[in-house]
């Protein structure tokens, strides 16, 4: 995915016209297609409804719009931010990750960056897994973050793990099984389960899930296509979701570590030939916030 594909999408769905989204970019209507074209065949689905005489956004189009907004004003931001900051001698690392929880794992090696790195500004892009695969493979990202089943295993992409997390059953607080040490999967097949349909849920709690969900009748199921949505309903109790253990401090949660599942690995990649120096400072700062335990 890359930026021409999005502005192409943008300009079409806010004109709701080929041609007018072909004038407003100032290229022809037959590239615009082309670069929709490529982008449903990316995505795997169809972004616009497209007759002779009308042209409507589906409902992958309607959810897509918002990313897509959202990326490019983030994009037209660093940009100028760039341009400032030239003169005053910052220096941007951009960040990727694939989703909120991302985010907060990351936080305490970014707040070691803030104090050790000062002249590091990092610039934080949160967009849906693939597609972020995508920028930072077309070098659009200098660093992404996630769990390592979920990066891609190629020559010159080297992975650095942040720290291990156990693959846990997340339920409310108030449920019966919190304050469990660990739990069986047999144990929670009298239960609700939540199924999150999202690339953003880490193969090794999706691999899980999938198995479990077979063990459950349809009526005990629930099903959402984000992570967020899943910790909603398991805070307001309709069910137990798989995630890694995420420790942020909601009193609403509780997780417990699925028995005989074992840990999964959270960290960051980056290309081994990255132009940007600021790549191996964070890296440095990484390694040894890792190796004290946390702390430097």
């Amino acid at each position: 995915m890359h930026t021409q594909q999005l502005e192409s999408f943008l300009a079409v769905a806010e004109n709701l016209s080929f041609a007018r989204a072909a004038e407003e970019l100032n290229i022809t209507q037959s590239a615009v297609s082309r670069q929709i074209h490529s982008l449903e065949n990316e995505l795997e689905t169809r972004l616009f409804h497209r007759t002779s005489r009308s042209v409507a956004l589906t409902p992958a189009g309607i959810s897509f719009y918002e990313d897509a907004k959202n990326f490019m004003g983030g994009l037209r931001i660093a940009k100028e931010k760039i341009k400032r900051h030239s003169a005053a001698n910052a220096q941007i690392l951009s960040l990727g990750f694939g989703n909120d929880i991302d985010c907060q794992l990351s936080a305490g090696l970014l707040k070691e960056c803030r104090v050790h790195l000062p002249e590091l500004h990092p610039f934080l892009r949160v967009i849906p897994h693939r597609s972020i695969l995508n920028l930072f493979l077309q070098d659009e990202i200098d660093i992404i973050f996630g769990f390592q089943n979920d990066v891609p295993s190629r020559e010159g992409i080297i992975y650095e793990e942040i720290f291990q997390a156990p693959i846990c059953c997340t339920i409310a607080a108030e449920h019966k099984y919190a304050g469990k040490e660990e739990i069986l999967e047999q144990e929670l097949y009298s239960e609700n389960i939540i199924i999150c349909n999202s690339y953003s849920l880490p193969a090794q709690a999706a691999v899980l899930q999938n198995r479990m969900e077979r063990n459950f009748p349809l009526g005990c199921v629930y099903y959402c296509d984000n992570l967020n949505a899943m910790l909603a309903l398991v805070r307001a109790g309709y069910g137990f979701g798989i995630l890694p253990e995420i420790k942020n401090n909601d009193y609403q949660l509780c997780a417990i570590p699925f028995a005989g599942v074992g840990n999964t690995s959270f960290g960051f990649s980056y290309k081994e030939n990255s132009t940007n120096p600021l790549v191996k400072k964070f890296v440095s700062l990484a390694r040894r916030w890792k190796n004290g335990n946390g702390t430097i």
